[in-house]
């Protein structure tokens, strides 16, 4: 195949939808929460791509089908069976308590993923900080810590990863990362720390002693869910696909049946996140086909062969546009390099693994700098917001980001991808 087979013109769609994805939540918020209006959105900017596979390219556009499918199964299933365990309770409020809640965070999203994790702790961590009113940056550090930088451990734990998982990189390459995560996570809980204290200071003592006595020890319900997020991880760890597949919807199915109408009803569970996302998915993974094929084409002479500029090219992208594309694109580029000698002669599914690391990073890491850059943040915001909190608004969240995250990920350039 050559590259003049591929026109570059017919990469457009791809920018487009991304951009859409970015800029239409902002400019039309009530007619973008309609995933119909997502639906109208990903057919149309990616309906000329596809009828080009289908002539051009159909192996391509089957293999992307295949991937597509076991992306959303394993998305699906992690929602579906984190939205089935109900955590109950009200803990005092204190900066080490909310610290080890995100510490936990972070552990758990490499289990079942940010989505699942953040779902199953923005409550309860809502509720135990409900009697205190200088809570504004909780949120905030609840999506820096367990929305993205907790989740680069395993596949399970981001969409990208587990993109990388299905084109080769094996299930036990990102534990690998463990450095760097503990790096940023160890950064930011340090900060959150500091800057809880200070806020805790702040806070009315009548609001303090209501807290004490509304003190409730933690319970959970819908804890056979926890069985099934195992079978799901022994099925991603251990069976080739299509068994994988069929043994996480089987998983999911069973929760399904098995978990209380009422566990979901109190967690407030509902199918449109997940819908919003495999609809999306399906319009993104169409389009991004020719792209990569480009990359891995021509990727080698555009002049990106550092770690660190994989990582700030990877990262800055994700910040603003979708992750799981972002890491795809810049991994077949990787992959370009490498081919062309570029790097050293140690590959991991094909890529030079200091170039791995650094656009695992970036994709996972700075999916936090705003908003829309990963899609727990907006669940995140919008659940903070239904239970009374205030939330920084787009633009104050960047200033959150910036001061507190990008010098961290300049920190973690010079440790690691200098």
């Amino acid at each position: 195949m050559s590259q003049e087979s591929i026109p570059f013109y017919i990469c457009v769609p791809f920018v487009v939808i991304l951009l859409l994805i970015a800029l239409m939540p902002l400019a039309l918020p009530h007619w973008w929460e309609k995933n119909r209006n997502k639906g109208i959105v990903a057919f149309v900017a990616s309906l000329p791509v596809f009828l080009f596979l289908v002539v051009k390219f159909p192996s391509e556009l089957l293999a992307t089908f295949y991937d597509y499918l076991s992306f959303i199964v394993l998305l699906a299933s992690l929602f579906i069976i984190s939205g089935g365990i109900l955590i109950q309770g009200n803990l005092k409020a204190t900066p080490l308590v909310n610290t080890v809640f995100l510490l936990i965070g972070a552990v758990i999203a490499n289990v079942i993923g940010t989505t699942g994790a953040s779902m199953l702790l923005i409550r309860p961590m809502l509720r135990t900080n409900s009697e205190r009113r200088h809570t504004i940056h909780i949120p905030v550090f609840f999506i820096f810590v367990v929305s993205n930088l907790g989740g680069c451990l395993t596949p399970l734990g981001d969409p990208p990863l587990f993109l990388g998982y299905l084109r080769g990189v094996p299930f036990t390459w990102t534990l690998g990362l463990f450095p760097e995560w503990l790096t940023a996570v160890g950064i930011v809980l340090a900060v959150f720390y500091i800057w809880d204290s200070i806020a805790f200071k702040k806070e009315n003592y009548l609001d303090l002693i209501q807290d004490i006595a509304r003190k409730e020890l933690l319970t959970i319900k819908g804890k056979i869910n926890l069985l099934f997020l195992l079978v799901v991880v022994l099925a991603v760890f251990g069976a080739k696909t299509p068994y994988r597949e069929l043994i996480m919807v089987a998983a999911t199915i069973l929760s399904l049946v098995f978990t209380g109408k009422q566990v979901r009803s109190d967690n407030q569970f509902t199918f449109n996140p997940i819908i919003e996302v495999a609809v999306l998915f399906a319009g993104i993974f169409v389009t991004m086909v020719p792209l990569l094929m480009l990359l891995a084409e021509k990727g080698a002479s555009l002049g990106i062969t550092e770690p660190w500029q994989f990582f700030w090219l990877t990262g800055g992208l994700s910040s603003f546009l979708d992750n799981a594309p972002t890491y795809l694109t810049f991994s077949s580029l990787a992959a370009s390099v490498t081919a062309a000698g570029h790097a050293g002669a140690q590959t991991v599914a094909g890529i030079d693994p200091n170039l791995l690391r650094a656009i695992s990073c970036g994709a996972v890491f700075m999916g936090a700098n705003t908003y829309i850059g990963n899609g727990p943040n907006f669940m995140v915001k919008s659940i903070a917001e239904e239970q009374g909190m205030k939330v920084p608004h787009f633009f104050q969240y960047m200033l959150y980001s910036g001061l507190i995250l990008i010098p961290t990920f300049l920190l973690i350039t010079l440790i690691f991808f200098k």
